[in-house]
């Protein structure tokens, strides 16, 4: 998906994706029973290491899905820290109370879905689309008329976007020599979606005839790529330990805030 910002290759694009998709599940539910602040700390500091050395994409791609992994992250988190009970107030103006311990647990929050986010990028800049549907087809057994259904969709979305650039583009042109009256924002939003619609319904019939055509069926049928398990996998899965098991060590033996545990009302 992201080939175009690709600088080099690293064995994390050799892992299957079924593996990745597996860590990726492990780690959201592991998260949810981590509630040692330093833990979680390092933890997101470990991920956020890992995505940078691995991710092989340009560093200014990488910096701007980490600064809105982040801004979004804490925006999520706003909920728990203005309205999160505790006895220590830091800040109080009506009904928003901002308190020690609603901070810490709405930053807490936030590590959690950062830690998340960061090794759901480091899976979609090392994946190819047309390889995970074929690792889920030769692995999972996922019915090969659904996962090509589902190629042929993402596939479209570069048509469609390609598509509404061209209309855009003739809509002004054509406004140059019609009275501004004639085409307000309703107007201007008819003409984009009329024509965009019926383009891509038409192609979506096209690429229908041709895949019916094709053969595309539930039936059995081989398969030019083929997307094996290999020694990367192991690798990525004791990279994926050694990562949680340093950052317990670290939260342990170097403490950052000293936090335990955030669900208890007094956290120091």
């Amino acid at each position: 998906m992201f080939e175009m910002w690709k600088k080099h290759y690293s064995f994390m694009d050799d892992v299957n994706i079924i593996t990745k998709l597996a860590l990726a599940v492990f780690l959201f539910f592991f998260v949810i029973f981590v509630h040692q602040f330093d833990f979680m700390i390092y933890i997101c500091l470990l991920m956020f290491l890992f995505l940078l050395m691995f991710n092989g994409i340009k560093f200014k791609i990488t910096f701007a899905f980490i600064f809105f992994t982040i801004t979004f992250s804490l925006i999520s988190a706003l909920f728990m820290i203005f309205y999160g009970e505790g006895t220590h107030i830091l800040f109080k103006l009506g009904f928003i109370q901002i308190s020690t311990e609603s901070l810490v647990r709405g930053l807490h929050l936030a590590l959690r879905t950062t830690t998340v986010s960061f090794f759901g990028i480091l899976i979609a800049f090392t994946s190819e689309i047309v390889m995970v549907f074929y690792s889920l087809m030769q692995h999972l057994k996922v019915k090969p008329k659904v996962a090509y259904a589902f190629m042929a969709a993402i596939r479209m979305v570069p048509l469609m976007i390609s598509t509404l650039v061209q209309l855009r583009k003739s809509l002004k042109m054509r406004y140059q020599i019609i009275s501004q009256q004639n085409y307000n924002l309703f107007s201007r939003i008819k003409h984009l979606m009329i024509p965009l619609l019926s383009q891509n319904i038409r192609k979506a019939h096209q690429l229908a005839v041709a895949m019916e055509k094709k053969g595309f069926k539930d039936g059995p049928r081989t398969y030019y790529y083929h997307t094996p398990f290999s020694y990367k996998d192991f690798l990525l899965i004791i990279v994926f330990i050694i990562i949680l098991v340093v950052a317990y060590f670290l939260a342990l033996h170097l403490p950052i805030t000293g936090i335990n545990d955030v669900r208890i009302k007094n956290i120091y």
